[in-house]
């Protein structure tokens, strides 16, 4: 197989499709029109994955000789590719470089046991608790100020927005923009990119075509 390879899980449930973070790849390949191909793990073999992602993670990339973990790493790669994602002067790239680890560390860093809690239905209330709540809403309220007075993070649309704008899908559905209008707006421009859709619409079809294949292994056909 040559060329880019994308590789993701064979098949997850129903619960965290769309959400899985071969998403955040798909999309910045869409955007850049960089053509690949998608590989896949077991999703219940874990040891399979270890060569490749020392965590037993996906996704992971493979250009040639070159294999990346960790999406970030790979949304910058990629934006070394292509304009469409990164620009290639000094000062636009380092605007770019600084708003992607922004969105996976400033940002995601509370976003994501914040929505562990209510994925898992969990609102027990202790101190520590309350500081996450807080940790959260004070860079969401940071961002929503950024926002109010641009497009996109860094300029022009780039690798940082992809980050970004994924890391608070995960946030949408629990209210926490119906008072940042900022961030609201951010969030339904990004997904309405025509590369955004491809790449969520694709996603989706792998984890069906899986459901397919399983069911077929199942009744012995």
């Amino acid at each position: 197989m040559t060329g880019l390879v994308l590789t993701t899980l064979d098949w997850v449930p129903e619960f965290p499709r769309g959400f899985v973070r071969d998403l955040r790849v798909r999309w910045a390949l869409e955007e850049a029109s960089l053509p690949y191909t998608v590989a896949t793990t077991p999703v219940g073999d874990a040891e399979a994955r270890l060569p490749f992602q020392p965590f037993a993670q996906v996704p992971w990339l493979t250009d040639g000789d070159i294999t990346l973990f960790e999406t970030g790493a790979i949304l910058l790669y990629l934006g070394e590719k292509s304009t469409a994602l990164m620009p290639r002067d000094s000062a636009g790239r380092a605007k770019v470089l600084e708003w992607t680890f922004a969105a996976l560390n400033s940002v995601e860093m509370p976003a994501v046991p914040w929505s562990l809690y209510k994925w898992a239905d969990d609102e027990t209330q202790s101190p520590g608790r309350a500081h996450l709540d807080r940790f959260l809403m004070g860079r969401l309220d940071r961002l929503e100020a950024v926002l109010a007075k641009r497009e996109w993070l860094a300029g022009a649309f780039s690798v940082a927005d992809i980050a970004m704008s994924d890391v608070l899908r995960q946030l949408e559905t629990y209210g926490l923009f119906e008072d940042r209008p900022a961030c609201r707006g951010y969030l339904a421009r990004a997904t309405a990119r025509p590369a955004f859709k491809k790449a969520y619409a694709d996603q989706i079809a792998h984890f069906e075509a899986a459901d397919r294949e399983r069911a077929k292994e199942e009744r012995g056909t």
